[in-house]
């Protein structure tokens, strides 16, 4: 058996000042690495917009914003990109704050009025957080187009509904895609309601009291992009629901992508044979030739998974925490919702690319529909007009007629005038004054489809204007995202811009010790 160790032991092993070595490894190294990645081009952005703030406060002056200036410029990500976490720092923040130091000497002290690393570390978290909004809004705005452009192509393509996963009616593949796309419009707006929480600016926030220097974080806001700023300091760095927003965004989309997904899998089934993937998005197996694996969908049904799983953990770790600043809601807690929204971003360009290359069968599904009893809804609706009955005893007499022929093993094909008299005569008492064509006509599943033209039916040139009003509302969601893309690129180039004319009014900068190069 091992022999305990000793406190001596473990002391020698951990170090005697912080971060022991185990702590080092288990939370800050793997933090130091997601920081490279994620949070040090946003870092920097904070930096300089504060600088430029103070600078125009007067706060500090003009030789000295030069200085700082200067130094931020020299700080480029490309420095860190192949660093490693040594713990000489606690993170990569105090690592850049040293840095400045050693760059533009005591100076650099002063970029740290009017604020701390609670506001620096909620608006760095925030900054990336929108991005990576705005980079899944663009792969699902992709996928929606491609939805809607196969919607079009099929809004005539016949196919049999399901409810309670029984044939239910007739209705057009269209008519589905259709739906699938509105489904993922309201996901989209979802994540745009979520990014106008996430885009608010903590900053002036400081501790959580503010601060007694003039600083205006309105200004900050601007050079930003922040769209706002969060009136209380306390919630500003206290408040964890704008990620929280996102990540139940995120997990809403998933879900609701993983039930069409569903869907997709079932058809490319060969007993159900409606579907065939393209040859980029199949796999072949390595011992049996006939197979045709679709695991491109398989990987996204599985993806959408990992993705909403991600999104419950976000929730959990923020379950039960204290309202005020604490590290659950940080380092831990962020990389879940990057992760979950990069998941659901590489779904929905993968979909969109199985979706825009599949092909549909149109012709089997269309003789299935012609020989179901899918139809026979709209009978009993035309006994209704023609015959005058209420709609419950029309249901009964076509209800009937079906339970006869189901019981003699007869199809649709067999449903005749005799076949609906008799069952008439049972129920009601009478034959019917129903023609062999008015029955043909209501047991056909393309005239089910046509009669049903109101607002959202499956009618062909409805599901057009349907989807002429969605591709309006695309553009809307379209233009939002590139707007606000393209406001958040001006805004990081103005603010290199403006660091670069404070960097021109400045003494030469003193190099860095040997030590701290």
């Amino acid at each position: 058996m091992t022999k305990p160790s000793s406190r001596e032991e473990e002391t020698a092993a951990e170090g005697t000042a912080f971060p022991g070595r185990t702590y080092a490894k288990a939370v800050l190294e793997p933090a130091y690495e997601q920081a490279k990645r994620e949070l040090l081009r946003p870092m920097l952005a904070v930096h300089k917009a504060h600088l430029i703030m103070l600078a125009e406060q007067g706060l500090v002056g003009e030789e000295e914003a030069g200085r700082i200036a200067e130094a931020l410029r020299k700080l480029s990500p490309e420095r860190w990109r192949d660093s490693v976490y040594t713990g000489r720092f606690e993170d990569l923040f105090f690592e850049v704050e040293h840095e400045l130091l050693a760059l533009a000497g005591e100076a650099a002290g002063n970029l740290h009025l009017g604020r701390s690393r609670n506001d620096i570390g909620i608006a760095i978290y925030r900054i990336a957080l929108r991005e990576k909004l705005l980079r899944t809004a663009d792969a699902a705005l992709e996928l929606h187009g491609v939805l809607r452009e196969f919607a079009l192509r099929h809004a005539d393509t016949l196919t049999i509904a399901h409810t309670h996963t029984q044939q239910a009616q007739p209705t057009t593949l269209g008519h589905y895609a259709a739906a699938v796309a509105d489904s993922l419009e309201r996901d989209l707006v979802r994540l745009r309601a979520a990014y106008a929480n996430v885009n608010r600016s903590p900053l002036g926030a400081a501790a959580l009291a503010t601060t007694g220097f003039a600083i205006s974080r309105e200004r900050v806001a601007e050079l930003l992009a922040f769209d706002d700023v969060i009136e209380n300091a306390y919630d500003a760095v206290s408040g964890a629901d704008y990620v929280g927003e996102a990540a139940s965004a995120a997990q809403l989309a998933a879900v609701n992508l993983g039930r069409f997904v569903q869907d997709l899998l079932l058809w490319c089934t060969q007993e159900f044979a409606v579907l065939q993937v393209a040859p980029p998005y199949v796999q072949i197996s390595s011992i049996m030739p006939q197979k045709r694996n679709p695991v491109s969908i398989e990987h996204a049904r599985s993806l959408l998974s990992a993705a909403a799983g991600d999104a419950q953990t976000v929730l959990r770790l923020i379950h039960n925490t204290p309202f005020g600043d604490i590290v659950d809601t940080e380092d831990d807690l962020q990389p879940y919702a990057w992760s979950g929204l990069a998941k659901l971003e590489a779904v929905c360009r993968l979909l969109a690319k199985v979706i825009g290359t599949i092909e549909v069968d149109a012709e089997l599904l269309s003789r299935r529909a012609r020989s179901s009893f899918a139809s026979v809804t709209e009978l009993a609706d035309t006994l209704v007009r023609r015959e005058g009955l209420p709609f419950r005893a029309a249901h009964a007499v076509v209800s009937h007629a079906v339970a006869a022929l189901d019981a003699r093993g007869a199809t649709v094909a067999e449903f005749t005038l005799d076949v609906l008299n008799e069952a008439a005569r049972i129920v009601v008492g009478r034959p019917l004054a129903l023609t062999g064509e008015e029955l043909k006509e209501a047991l056909d599943p393309e005239h089910f489809v046509r009669v049903r033209s109101l607002r959202g039916g499956p009618n062909a040139d409805e599901v057009r204007r349907a989807l002429r009003e969605q591709e309006l509302r695309h553009g809307k969601l379209r233009r939002w995202k590139d707007d606000r893309s393209e406001r958040i690129a001006r805004s990081f180039a103005e603010l290199d811009s403006r660091i670069g004319s404070l960097a021109r009014v400045r003494e030469p900068l003193r190099e860095p010790l040997e030590e701290e190069a």
